[in-house]
């Protein structure tokens, strides 16, 4: 274990209390803060009300994710048959958005090593220069390649299942644009699909976001700069349409005979 200290910014599905655990077991935990959003999400709707079609396809969306991911699916790989439930919940601390101004207050106060984020809102401002060693993201997507929300279906889509993964990058103020700390991309075998995909991508890179503090904490330094801007795909760039061409692109064997092993690549710095 780690002494380095850190607060954890997170959201409250399965797959982000799992990560918050990990890293709880991985170094020291200072605070872990989640977002209710109940102030964004009343500005989000009201927008949406003055804009029908945008309307119409959020609620086409929210009914596809209670389908999707209906039965707790999600709660059973990452807690078998246990409840998801934080192990310092003592550390809970609850904001109406992640860019709130307690947020600052707390990173100013308690002055982490690194501040570990994952499943948050965009973060803004002040907060990005806080913990003396950086804010550290892990994002569902391998940038640059993917960037932004759904990157495991944009990658099935473009049948490119090598490319399905996550990236552990150190925030700046683009979208998932900050300088590389690791890719994990997972094992990919014939019979998977997207869920599957994508939280066996978590997993592993839970681990690897635990490893993470013991590399910092024995000085070594990460920060690749990215390459080039990629692709940046948004949650309203995922349609019906997209939905139908996947399922049969699954059908026709996009993972027919892949069985590829877990792949984790560093991004040191030598100087």
């Amino acid at each position: 274990m780690s002494n380095l200290s850190m607060i954890i910014l997170c959201g409250s599905s399965p797959r982000h209390i799992h990560v918050a655990n990990r890293l709880c077991k991985a170094a020291k935990p200072l605070a872990i803060i989640q977002e209710a959003g109940g102030e964004q999400r009343g500005k989000k709707l009201q927008k949406l009300l003055k804009n029908p079609p945008l309307l119409k396809n959020k609620v086409w969306r929210w009914i596809r994710d209670r389908k999707r991911y209906a039965g707790g699916k999600e709660a059973r790989f990452f807690f078998g048959n246990h409840k998801p439930e934080l192990d310092r919940p003592d550390l809970l601390i609850n904001v109406p958005h992640i860019n709130h101004s307690d947020v600052l207050e707390i990173a100013d106060r308690l002055q982490p090593d690194v501040i570990a984020v994952f499943g948050t809102s965009l973060i803004k401002g002040e907060l990005l220069n806080r913990g003396r060693l950086g804010i550290v993201n892990l994002h569902g997507g391998l940038s640059p390649f993917y960037r932004g929300a759904d990157c495991t279906f944009w990658a099935l889509y473009n049948r490119e299942p090598d490319q399905v993964g996550c990236t552990l990058h150190f925030i700046d103020p683009g979208i998932d644009t900050g300088n590389l700390i690791a890719h994990v991309c997972p094992e990919v075998k014939e019979e998977d699909d997207e869920l599957t995909l994508f939280w066996r991508a978590i997993w592993e890179s839970a681990e690897v976001y635990a490893e993470l503090f013991d590399r910092l904490e024995k000085g070594e330094r990460f920060g690749e700069v990215q390459s080039n801007k990629g692709r940046l795909y948004q949650v309203k760039d995922r349609e019906f349409v997209h939905e139908k061409e996947l399922d049969e692109f699954m059908r026709q064997g996009v993972l027919k005979g892949l069985d590829l092993p877990l792949r984790v690549k560093w991004f040191n710095r030598l100087k």
